[in-house]
């Protein structure tokens, strides 16, 4: 019996330590993370760096107390400190690199889900924001993956929810007189729907003038829509004022009669209703990854608004509002569960199942509607 004692009493300091090791970390699992089930992944990326550190610090302190003597002691430490290392040492250092870029997005948050941004020749909308990349959803349909090191090292041009610029360029001879022009390319800004149109003369060149028509798009959701809008609305204007789209360095290249213009056949352009809009085909995915985002923040507040009702509501009523919060929080669970294991490709099958939000907001607005 005494041998067994004297063979246990070592090992009591590693398994008390282990023990309350366990003990604190399940404690901080259950306090920062599962009791917040609201939160998402961007939020919830801090609270597991934490928890991240606090494995590492009980871990070290298991290796403290384990029975043996200091010289052995002191090597368990270095390969210890050797593994940490040979981690760091033998992963690439472009992933690190992507980590300090991601944590930097998330700070400095220069766009959400959703928005259209330009990095480089890379136009789209944002489907996702990883740790390690952001994935944009292009004009041609395509899911990007840009790394997010190379969006910290270019510059990104976000288009604003409040309103975009859409603009078409124009070059025309010198013989026609820029007034007439400007009256042309207004009209033309206007029928195709933007407000404020103004026009610019932005080159004088050898052989033609180059004019930049523009005007504010309220639904920037629509910009792709827009831009063709107006570049065909330009062409009805400026052939129906009798203008021909042509520099005079064209009569170099093909003799032409005197007095002969080239202006096709006069014809308005009218939008076919039952066309779908180019962004509703290419921006599928982006448009679901916004209402994700945006339902999932409904909840949030939801629930907020719902606990702050609880401390003051009359007893009679606490159940259904517990109920309401309870409900509020298992789809917030779903659309966690929805992050992390469907990918971009199954999120548009997904979406109609983890959208019933009984919420009068998201009733009311459209799909991508901020």
């Amino acid at each position: 019996m005494n041998n067994i004692i004297n063979f246990i009493t070592p090992f009591l300091p590693l398994l008390v330590t282990s023990i309350v090791v366990l003990l604190v970390l399940l404690g901080a699992h259950k306090f920062f993370i599962a009791r917040h089930p609201e939160l998402g992944n961007e939020r919830l990326f801090s609270r597991q760096l934490f928890m991240l550190g606090l494995t590492c610090v009980g871990l070290l302190a298991i290796a403290l107390t384990l029975p043996v003597n200091e010289s052995s002691l002191n090597q368990i430490l270095g390969l210890f400190g050797l593994v940490i290392s040979g981690i760091i040492a033998f992963s690439s250092s472009t992933i690190f690199a992507n980590l300090m870029s991601g944590l930097m997005l998330r700070v400095t948050k220069p766009f959400t889900t959703g928005d259209f941004i330009e990095v480089d020749k890379h136009f789209g909308r944002v489907v996702q924001r990883g740790l390690l990349d952001t994935e944009i959803q292009t004009e041609n349909k395509e899911l990007v993956a840009i790394p997010n090191t190379y969006m910290i090292t270019h510059p990104i041009s976000v288009t604003q929810s409040t309103g975009a610029i859409v603009y078409a360029n124009l070059s025309l001879g010198y013989d026609i007189h820029h007034s007439v022009v400007d009256s042309l390319l207004i009209e033309a800004a206007q029928k195709s729907g933007l407000e404020d149109p103004f026009v610019q003369v932005i080159k004088l060149g050898d052989y033609s003038i180059t004019y930049k028509v523009s005007g504010v798009l309220a639904d920037v959701k629509s910009l792709l829509t827009a831009r063709s809008d107006l570049c065909r609305y330009v062409l009805d204007s400026v052939h129906g004022g009798g203008l021909e789209i042509m520099s005079p360095a064209f009569m170099n290249q093909r003799k032409l009669a005197d007095g002969f213009k080239i202006i096709p056949d006069k014809a308005q352009y009218k939008p076919e209703a039952n066309n779908p809009k180019a962004e509703d085909v290419v921006f599928d995915l982006a448009d679901k990854a916004e209402q994700v985002e945006n339902t999932k923040q409904e909840l949030v507040d939801r629930i907020e608004a719902d606990k702050a009702k609880l401390e003051t509501a009359p007893k009679e009523d606490k159940d259904s509002i517990q109920k309401n919060i309870d409900e509020a929080q298992e789809q917030l669970k779903a659309f966690k569960k929805l992050d992390l294991e469907t990918t971009a490709e199954e999120l548009a099958e997904d979406m109609p199942n983890k959208l019933n939000v009984k919420s009068k907001k998201s009733k009311t607005t459209k799909v991508g509607k901020k």
